[in-house]
Parts: structure tokens; sequence; C-alpha cells
């Protein structure tokens, strides 16, 4: 155990004092606070206000003076009521006055609606619930002139109540946006971190720094301390991010914006351990595996290469569990919660919608264990043969004989 720590606090410095991790982490950083910012940003260049500016003309007096209501509806528009004539208009929206009008004109007996635009090939679409609103107060002043009791308006005009059910007998609960860009976070932090490992073997051994190593602890010392050294410096870079980007959120973004888009009422204290769990636990699975074939290499040109096949089951275990969030019901979604190369990305967020029961998660921690032991068994076997082959990148073929052997 004391190698293992050794070897851990070597690893944490070394890779503390990359130029690559500072430069990355502080890019990264900078990233989050100029992307929280992008909406602050883009009110400095436009002015105070980011809301379009819309105008309505009805020189035909069709609503009978009563178009004032639609600014009561609370558009996302800056709405104008006026009666510029077409040529009037035209120059405001050239000289970026207003964004858009809507011109009412009657025609053939027919209410005929213009949408003016400066650029009518920047895909501008009618802004249907402008539309809707007008629709709505045009319907209602003709019903008004009928002279209808209250109960005939309402009849008219009734207020269906929607509510979605689903028939299946597990119920899914959670903002579905946010169980996403939270299982993107959890998959990169895994990723890199466990990516690190595959590049810091190879780099010590360009380095000779393994030969050292090697005279003065075991292989399986120098695997465990080098994945527990990097997890730990990565975890320590993931907290950094994520705190950053919490604060970034909650300093220059508008509250309600926030509140609405990202619910995060069901993250509890509980889902955060088993998160956390499933971090570790996903991260020495891959980590394991990248220092599989980081063993393998002797250049650092040849890291990519050797990763391929890791970054592919990486790649398909996410997507795995990423697009099975869609369905979460479905039994492809509890095969990706279970499956051991997703359910680091799954499970989690399984659990945060209320779907996961106690066997599931039990199964699911099991079977990614178990795959854990595995891995380290193979890796540590072909490490130990491995770590000192200055040749050319060894095979698959290679791999399979020289573990075979150890095995014997």
């Amino acid at each position: 155990m004391k190698d293992v720590l050794t070897v851990m606090k070597f690893t944490i410095k070394e890779m503390v004092k990359r130029k690559a991790f500072i430069i990355s982490t502080l890019i990264i950083l900078v990233m989050i606070v100029i992307g929280f910012n992008v909406p602050n940003i883009i009110k400095h260049f436009k002015g105070e206000s980011t809301t379009e500016k819309l105008v309505i003309v009805d020189s035909e007096n069709v609503f009978d003076g009563n178009l004032e209501v639609i600014k009561n509806l609370n558009l996302d528009y800056e709405i104008e009521i006026s009666k510029n004539t077409y040529e009037e208009i035209k120059e405001k929206i050239n000289n970026d006055d207003i964004n858009s009008a809507i011109v009412v004109d009657v025609k053939d007996n027919n209410i005929k609606m213009r949408y003016i635009v400066k650029d009518a090939t920047m895909m501008r679409e009618v802004p249907e619930d402008v539309v809707s609103g007008i629709n709505a107060l045009y319907t209602n002043m003709q019903i008004s002139k009928l002279g209808l009791t209250e109960d005939q308006l309402k009849s008219i005009n009734p207020n269906f109540e929607f509510s979605v059910e689903q028939t299946g007998e597990k119920k899914a609960n959670g903002n579905v946006i946010v169980l996403m860009l939270l299982s993107i976070v959890l998959f990169y932090a895994i990723y890199f971190c466990a990516y690190q490992v595959s590049s810091s073997i190879t780099v010590e051994k360009t380095s000779k720094i393994m030969e050292t190593l090697v005279t003065t602890t075991s292989p399986k010392n120098i695997v465990l301390g080098k994945t527990l050294g990097i997890g730990l410096v990565g975890l320590a870079q993931l907290f950094v991010i994520v705190c950053t980007a919490v604060v970034c959120a909650k300093s220059f973004l508008d509250a309600e914006l926030l509140n609405s888009v990202l619910d995060m009422s069901n993250i509890t204290i509980s889902l955060g351990i088993i998160t956390f769990a499933y971090f570790i636990l996903g991260y020495l699975e891959y980590a394991l595996l990248y220092a599989l074939t980081g063993s393998t290499v002797s250049k650092p040109e040849d890291i990519q290469s050797a990763n391929t096949p890791v970054a592919i089951l990486a790649v398909v275990g996410f997507y795995l569990s990423y697009f099975t969030m869609m369905n979460p019901t479905s039994d492809l979604n509890l095969f990706a919660s279970i499956f051991p190369i997703s359910s680091p990305f799954c499970m989690p967020f399984r659990i945060m919608m209320g779907l996961a029961d106690i066997k599931e998660i039990l199964i699911s921690i099991a079977v990614l264990v178990i795959t854990i032991v595995l891995i380290a068994k193979i890796a540590i076997k072909i490490y130990s043969s491995a770590i000192l082959n200055y040749g050319s990148k060894m095979s698959f073929k290679d791999m399979i004989k020289v573990y075979r052997d150890k095995s014997n």
C-alpha cells in the first residue's frame, strides 16, 4: 500500500506540473465564463434590450383600435401599434429601428397580413404567437358583436386543461435537458481522465522514468498508483469546473430562465453520492483499459492508434446511454444501465428519473465491479511484460500470447 501511495503522489505532482494540464484547465474555465456571459455580451453590443421590435399597422382599422390588447399578452416582442405607411415601415426596418412589421390589409373582403422583414432569406417565419394573439382578438371582437351571454361565450371558448399520463408501470420524472447535460459532463470527465493514464505511461516509458519505478516497486503498484493519482487530479479538475459553471450560471444568467431550463429539483445528496460512485467505477474501468493500451507502445505518436479500440468502446457506451434517455422506460435503457461500458453514464440518471429499483442498482454495480477486476487482472499481467518494451507497438495477437504465457 505504501508503494501505491508513493506512485500516486509522484503521478499527482507530475500531472499538476504539466503545462498542457494547466493551460487546458484555464482554457476550459475561461470558455465557461465567456459562455455564460454570451447573453450579456449580445446585450452590450445590441443595446439594453435584446427583445425584437415588431410594429403592427392597421391602416384599415380592421380591429377597431383594439390592437393595444396584443401588448398585454406577454409575447417575446416589443410591440408597437402604428399607422405608418409602407415606405415609413421599410425605412425603419432598413435603419434597424425595428426588426419587423405586420401590415393588415383588406382586399376583396378578405383580411390579408404582410410580414415585413429586412432579409427574407434568413429563414424568418411569421411569429406564430403574435398571429395567434391577433386571431384570438379578432374572433373575440366578432363574437362580442353577436351579443352573446357570458355562458354562451364560455361554451364557445372553453378552457381545456391538459395533463400527461403514461400507461407504463414505471413513471419517469426529471428534466431531460438536465439529464443529457450531466450525462455529457460525466462522459467527458471519465473519458479524459482515463485517457491521461495511457498518455502518462507512454511518456514515462519514453523518458526512462518507468525503469526506475519498475526497479523500486511491482507493476501492480504502478498501475494502481498511477490510476488513482490521475483519477484524483481529474476529480479535482472536474470539481473546479463544475463549481465555476454553477457560480457563473447563478451570477450571469437570469434566475427565471435558469430555473425553467435547468430544473434541479431531482438532484439530491444521495443522488450525488451515487453519481460520484459511478464516476469512480467508470473511471477505473476505462483507466485500466487505457493503462493496458499505454503499456503496449513506446512512442507518444503511437498512443492515438493504440487507444482507438478503447475510445470506440467509450463512445458506444456513451451514445447507448444518451439516446436511450429519450425512451427511459424501454428495455434498451435498462440494458444500458447494466451493460458495463454504458452503466456509468446511464444508471445515475435512471435513478434520478425514479426508474431504477435497488435490485437493478446492485446488479449494475456488481457487473461493473466484476468487469473492473477482470480488466485489472488482464492489464496488470500484460503491463508486467510490456512495460519495458521499447520496440514496435505490441499487436493484439502479441498481447494474447503474453497473457497466456503469464498465465502458465
